[in-house]
Order: C-alpha cells, then sequence, then structure tokens
C-alpha cells in the first residue's frame, strides 16, 4: 500500500516564491533583444543614437572585436536618399566612416554626376565592421546585422534607397536574385513604417575592377536623377 503524502500549502507557497514560479510559468516569452527593438520617435538624432549604441553593444561579434572602429554612416539624415553598401573596408575601419577610400572617391564622382553630394545624401551598409582582409561578409554575419540596417532605413525614412553592389541587394531584395537581372530597376519596398523605391547598381569596388560596366552604372544614375525630379527631392 502507498501512503499519499499531503505537501504542506505553506511550505508550497514559500518554495515557488524563491524559485520565482512567475518568471517561470509566464506564458509571454522573454524578449532578450528588447534594448534593441525600441519603438522609433520623432526625434530622428536621439533615435540613430540609439541603433549605434546597440550596434556597439553587439556581444561575441568576430567582426566587432577586429575592427578598429564602428562605421555607423555619413552624410545628412534629414536626406531623403540613402545609399547602402556591403561593409567597411581598411580606410573606412580607420576614419569611422563609409566610402572614404578609392571607392569612396568614385562614388563621389558618380554622385556629383547627377547633382548628388554627401551634404544632401545618406550613406551607411549593411555591416558596420569590417571584415577581416576585406572580404565579403558571410550569410550569417549579414543576417545579425539585417535588423540594425532595417531600422537605420525606417528612421531615416528615404524615398530613395540605392544599393551598391550584390551584398546590399541580397541582403534587402533577397539572396535568390541575381544583380545583372534586377539592377536599372525600381522596386517598391517596405521598412517598418517606411516606404521606399529601392534600385540596385554596381558598387564602386566593382567599377574599379570593371570599367566597361560604367556605361550601365550611368544608366542607373540617370534613373535616380529622373526619380529625384519626379518626387521633387
Amino acid at each position: 500500500m502507498i501512503k499519499k503524502i499531503n505537501p504542506n500549502p505553506v511550505k508550497l507557497l514559500k518554495y515557488y516564491k524563491f524559485i520565482n514560479h512567475n518568471l517561470i510559468y509566464n506564458n509571454k516569452a522573454i524578449n532578450r533583444y528588447k534594448k534593441d527593438n525600441f519603438e522609433i520617435s520623432e526625434d530622428k538624432t536621439d533615435n540613430l543614437e540609439r541603433l549605434k549604441r546597440s550596434i556597439s553593444n553587439i556581444k561575441n561579434c568576430s567582426l566587432k572585436s577586429n575592427a578598429t572602429n564602428i562605421v555607423f554612416s555619413d552624410g545628412n539624415p534629414k536626406s531623403k536618399i540613402m545609399i547602402i553598401g556591403e561593409a567597411p573596408g581598411s580606410n573606412e575601419d580607420k576614419e569611422g566612416l563609409p566610402f572614404v577610400g578609392k571607392a569612396g572617391t568614385l562614388l563621389d564622382k558618380m554622385l556629383a554626376s547627377i547633382n548628388l553630394d554627401r551634404k544632401n545624401v545618406y550613406i551607411s551598409n549593411i555591416i558596420n565592421y569590417r571584415p577581416p582582409e576585406n572580404r565579403r561578409p558571410t550569410g550569417e554575419e549579414m543576417n545579425r546585422y539585417l535588423p540594425f540596417i532595417k531600422k537605420h532605413i525606417e528612421i531615416i525614412d528615404p524615398k530613395i534607397l540605392i544599393l551598391l553592389g550584390s551584398t546590399a541587394m541580397n541582403a534587402l531584395i533577397g539572396d535568390d536574385i541575381v544583380i545583372s537581372k534586377v539592377r536599372g530597376q525600381w522596386i517598391e519596398k517596405e521598412f517598418g513604417q517606411c516606404k521606399v523605391s529601392a534600385i540596385v547598381t554596381f558598387h564602386p569596388a566593382f567599377l574599379m575592377r570593371q570599367p566597361t560596366q560604367k556605361k550601365l552604372a550611368w544608366v542607373d544614375l540617370k534613373m535616380i536623377r529622373d526619380k529625384k525630379i519626379k518626387l521633387k527631392i
């Protein structure tokens, strides 16, 4: 015969309180990344500062541990034209700004050809820390930083989004497409509350290696110029 044991209710209550049973049996999921999922306010400067701080607080990231500086952005945060590249190179890592090397010089010339410069565009990258040897970011690295660049786009709230190269394209448009099939086309996208017209064109670093492709990049630039006029930017 098995003897039935009646536990002491008072002792049980003390035990559950001790082990914090409300936390254990709460049906609501614990958001361990709450600090990065902040609500966007009307204060754009504050939003950008919080986003930068969230990226700086990333833990256990080999890119961050091997980099000199975080490369967050350059240009005018009030601009309605946002440009996104791949990742910082050695010059960008030293200065903490995107597109300051030879590729940046070519980008400045590309912008100047359609009457734009860094005072009236906003520039960032998919990845905010330099990959070793300037290699292409891995899929895992892109996925880790993807929520941050999406939040970045939503904060800036551009009307035109220019994606430079296949890495930016794959991260924000889709990884099952190739740049030769997509460049030179307007793609309507949404990032949170931001609705934007996106266009993919070649990365300046690629154009330096393949100068014959500059004629196609010029077609894309003219499309951006015409869209800018149409949207009265």
